[in-house]
């Protein structure tokens, strides 16, 4: 097989490349670790990842600069995502100790519990736009769970997590952690060998439904985390300027390559002009160029492939009658640049306003009212999360109960607690992909029932 090489999507040069991995072979060593690893003392469990945790730490900045030479995104940023991982990393490794069944009433002088039990074989296909962040998490979510992992890493971005692998290698039994490298081929191989007994995906609908089919074929647990279309909605009453600088944050933060970025916004008519006003001075002033680059705001689409997509969404919506506020058009020269971008009067049934379009494209509609921004929002087959900005406290209290998504945020386009979970809904997903509850859907339950032997006689 031919190694898998990977560019960097802001001059096109190489970074690094990759042998690719043979899935029989990787699936093959975590079936053989698994019993090893699943009777190792929980708390044992928990200190290797610890100790991984720990050299990984001490290589936060080579990663960061790894992850942002591979994806592109501004180094701050990376970091960030980095440091997220790895305290994601630490958090596990303290809950998983402390996972617990229940305790059940049975008659007297029986005893009856429920048991958390690893589910063995652990395959994760992850992302390219947060590559380390995600990694970190689901690996250690599963290791402490007592599962054995394959961690396949995008095509596009593998480096930075092959890195992550290799150190937590330095402190784990063989076989118990490996790294699958290679593309679409590899993943379904994986997602659908009959000794793998979950999967973690995190990507787009249409994978994750040929991921879902599979595991469902043979019992296997998955889950899913796909794509997004999310809404902020921006009420009248609020100030125009700071609900401009959210949407900014929500729609251009890694050139709109979040899973939870927003992607349409119905702003009230009363603050309708000014705010598209603010926002398209904020879309101008925004500094594009490498993410090595520490004056640069926004770096690079992570291919060309996705600038593409955002390119067709675009261009389609202005030919359906949208108006072009700012950006549109990729920014010429080497590497996978397309500025923010700002476009009002978008309606429903453009591709831009019902597919996911995972750039930095702010499709702005005007409503007239909190319930036609309700009606809108919910819109769409993907329920994975939703920005409301009010100063209404009726409205919020609405847009919590009444916005068919995940998770809402209310006057803050990102942000959560630590272990805060993450629950897809509709097309977005299925399961719980983070907090403490991960640890439950990485394991299975199992119900005992104890009585005295029988008397003799």
């Amino acid at each position: 097989m031919p190694d898998l090489i990977v560019n960097d999507p802001a001059t096109g040069e190489t970074v690094g490349r990759l042998p690719c991995s043979d899935a029989g072979e990787l699936v093959a060593a975590a079936r053989a670790a698994h019993p090893g690893w699943e009777r190792t003392d929980p708390a044992e469990r928990a200190a290797l990842v610890k100790a991984g945790a720990r050299r990984l730490w001490r290589e936060l900045d080579d990663l960061a600069l790894l992850q942002t030479r591979e994806n592109g995104k501004p180094l701050d940023d990376s970091r960030g995502g980095v440091e997220a991982g790895l305290s994601a990393m630490e958090q596990y490794a303290e809950l998983g100790p402390l996972h617990r069944g229940r305790s059940l009433q049975g008659p007297w002088g029986a005893s009856d519990w429920m048991l958390r039990v690893s589910r063995g074989v652990a395959v994760l296909c992850l992302p390219w736009n947060d590559p380390v962040a995600i990694a970190c998490a689901q690996i250690a979510a599963n290791l402490v769970a007592g599962n054995t992992v394959v961690c396949k890493p995008s095509e596009k971005t593998p480096l930075a997590t092959a890195r992550v692998v290799e150190v937590l290698n330095e402190e784990l039994p063989a076989g118990v952690l490996g790294l699958g490298v290679g593309d679409g081929g590899l993943g379904a191989a994986l997602t659908g060998h009959p000794d793998v007994d979950v999967v973690v995906h995190v990507g787009s609908v249409r994978t994750g439904r040929s991921v879902a089919a599979a595991c469902a074929a043979r019992g296997a647990k998955a889950l899913l985390e796909l794509g997004g279309k999310d809404a902020m909605i921006v009420d009248a009453g609020v100030d125009p300027a700071a609900a401009a600088a959210q949407a900014a944050l929500g729609c251009f933060a890694n050139a709109g390559q979040i899973c939870t970025s927003v992607e349409r916004v119905y702003v009230h008519r009363e603050v309708a002009d000014a705010f598209v006003d603010e926002l398209v001075t904020r879309a101008k002033a925004m500094r594009v160029g490498p993410g090595t680059d520490p004056s640069t705001d926004m770096g690079p689409m992570v291919d060309a492939g996705q600038r593409a997509v955002v390119e067709d969404h675009v261009r389609q919506a202005v030919e359906a009658g949208a108006e072009l506020r700012c950006g549109g058009a990729p920014t010429e020269g080497p590497g996978s640049f397309y500025p923010p971008t700002v476009l009002t009067g978008v309606t429903p049934g453009m591709a831009v306003v019902e597919e996911e379009t995972f750039g930095p494209v702010a499709a702005v509609q005007v409503v007239d009212s909190f319930d036609e921004a309700l009606a809108l929002a919910n819109g769409t087959p993907y329920g994975l999360s939703a920005v409301v900005l009010t100063a209404d406290m009726a409205h919020a209290q609405r847009a919590v109960r009444e916005l068919a998504v995940g998770t809402v945020k209310v006057n803050a386009a990102f942000g959560g607690a630590p272990g805060g979970a993450a629950s897809p809904h509709a097309a977005s997903g299925d399961g719980f992909g983070y907090g403490p509850e991960l640890l439950d859907e990485l394991t299975r339950v199992r119900v005992v029932h104890w009585e005295p032997p029988p008397a003799a006689g």
